[in-house]
């Protein structure tokens, strides 16, 4: 009877130990760095190798379990086609230059040729390759990447983040900060003022502020039997066209996919489809005197084309409204919306294939593609990456305005070039009546008259940096200071790559000498940026 209770005892006292070993409060780690960047998108990537190429101690802290954004996240058909490439140097040139190295010692020929910067042909690639290349260049440079860790708090002393901590107990401690996030958490937990959405257009005079109506207005009714707004409208008013709003330009999937049949894999059945849902849609066919296909498809190598959301097209890959509320979010409610745009898509691949009112020849196009078997196969083969086209924007010691990109392009404290063109896809799709449906919030394409490019201008490091007495050690490369129509030219990866190269050299600057961000000399900073290859004045 004694030994029983005996082995009863130090049975319930090996439990307790077991449950106090495995408590996440003793798993806990403390990271400390000179640099913490929190964000493994493709500017967290470049600010990760900017400051560790500045012999800054570096840790790239991601809260997803995917590294790199979009660029390995299938949006494979670079943006830079529509910038100056003189303008795009340092490891935004070096990555493409180490994948087209990577398809030649495979014998396989690109159309393009990264080292002549006057040809503007598309640089393209496979999601596979970027994210191989990505992790050589991340080892090369000893940094240190860590994933899912998500950010829960921030701590601060008096102006100065001291540390953050994430969802597993974590503690990330650094002398400089770097938020590489799309949403700008990092900044958002700092006490750093923020906003989101769009401005109205007396409050930096901007003519492509408020709301924005250059798509042509479809001859259909928005809305049902009883008068109420079919799916996929987002509002009957879509309020004074002079004000501003919430409204968050379009998010979508860029997704890899092939019609080669040994690499396809069939598109996976939505957790359920309603053909109701597309009502609008059927009645956009019906009066359609030309239709098209609704996605853009962009060639890649391998066989394989970038799927994106069509900013000319009425309807596309792009959730219109399902993006609002992204960014204010918490883990529960992303993973919730970015299932909403997979089902969206997965949805609207179904009726495009299958539906009687889609033009049989598109039909057909459409439903010959499919993922590839040798992309994303931990997911599915689905992008891990939603398309986070724009989420807050700080307001810093420099707000980016619309006179800054088309006007006033110089800046006396350059840190990047930039030149993409103004360019919003939409943000609401309204019924006008009982006879009228437009889409609201495109900013159709603002470029240099005959060219394919944006107008150049200098992106000025008060942009990245916080007002003084917000916050002395954080820079803020994607969610930088800017209004809505500034952002729709700065908002592609070849710019914020270029912005977080910049920034993660100021953070390594600053992590040694201990000055708050907005004290850094620009003439220092500059030194360091063309030793790293930036290109920083305008010809």
């Amino acid at each position: 009877m004694l030994s029983l209770t005996r082995h009863r005892f130090f049975r319930s006292i090996t439990c307790a130990l077991a449950a106090i070993l495995i408590s996440p409060a003793l798993r806990a780690e403390t990271h400390t760095a000179d640099v913490i960047v929190y964000g493994a998108t493709p500017a967290g990537f470049c600010a990760a190798i900017g400051a560790a190429r500045e012999g800054a101690s570096v840790i790239l802290v991601e809260p997803s379990a995917h590294i790199g954004g979009v660029n390995t996240g299938s949006l494979c058909f670079s943006d830079s086609n529509q910038m100056f490439r003189t303008h795009l140097k340092g490891v935004f040139e070096e990555f493409h230059l180490r994948m087209e190295a990577d398809y030649k010692s495979r014998g396989v020929q690109l159309p393009y040729d990264v080292s002549v910067k006057d040809d503007h042909k598309p640089w393209t690639y496979e999601p596979h390759v970027a994210t191989r290349v990505q992790k050589a260049m991340l080892d090369e440079a000893k940094v240190s990447v860590l994933s899912k860790k998500v950010l829960t708090s921030a701590k601060k002393d008096g102006d100065k983040l001291t540390s953050f901590t994430t969802k597993d107990g974590d503690t990330f401690s650094a002398k400089a900060f770097v938020d590489a996030t799309y949403e700008g958490d990092l900044m958002a937990a700092s006490g750093v003022t923020w906003v989101i959405g769009r401005e109205g257009r007396k409050e930096f005079n901007e003519t492509y502020a408020g709301k924005q109506y250059p798509k042509k207005p479809m001859a259909i009714s928005g809305l049902d039997a009883n008068g109420k707004l079919l799916p996929l409208l987002t509002a009957n008013d879509a309020g004074a066209e002079e004000e501003g709003d919430k409204n968050v330009m379009v998010y979508s999937f860029r997704l890899c996919l092939t019609t080669k049949a040994e690499n396809r894999v069939p598109f996976p059945a939505p957790a359920k489809y309603d053909p109701a849902r597309f009502e609008v849609v059927r009645r956009y066919f019906a009066q359609e005197k030309k239709p098209i296909l609704l996605w853009d498809l962009y060639p890649l190598p391998g066989d394989k084309v970038d799927a994106n959301n069509g900013i000319g097209k009425q309807f596309s890959m792009g959730l219109v409204g399902g993006c609002n509320g992204w960014s204010e979010a918490d883990e529960a409610g992303r993973a919730r919306i970015w299932e909403e745009h997979k089902q969206y898509i997965l949805e609207l691949y179904q009726f495009l294939t299958t539906d009687p009112a889609v033009p049989q020849n598109l039909r057909d196009q459409l439903a010959a593609y499919g993922l590839c078997k040798d992309e994303f196969a931990e997911y599915g083969h689905w992008s891990p990456q939603l398309y986070v086209r724009e989420g807050r924007r700080m307001r810093g010691a420099h707000v980016l305005t619309q006179d800054d990109v088309l006007k006033n392009p110089t800046k006396e404290d350059s840190i990047a070039l930039a030149s993409f063109p103004i360019d919003s896809h939409d943000c609401q799709r309204v019924a006008r009546g009982n006879g009228e449906v437009i889409n609201e919030g495109t900013i159709f394409p603002v470029r240099v008259p005959d060219t394919k490019r944006g107008y150049a201008y200098q992106i000025p490091y008060r942009s990245i940096t916080p007002k003084t007495g917000e916050c002395s050690n954080l820079l803020v490369p994607v969610a930088l200071s800017s209004t809505h129509v500034a952002y729709s030219s700065v908002r592609v990866e070849p710019c914020w790559m270029t912005i977080g190269q910049s920034a993660g050299i100021a953070a390594a600057m600053v992590g040694k000498s201990g000055e708050p961000v907005q004290k850094l000399e620009y003439s220092k900073l500059r030194e360091r940026l063309l030793a790293q290859k930036q290109a920083l004045d305008l010809p």
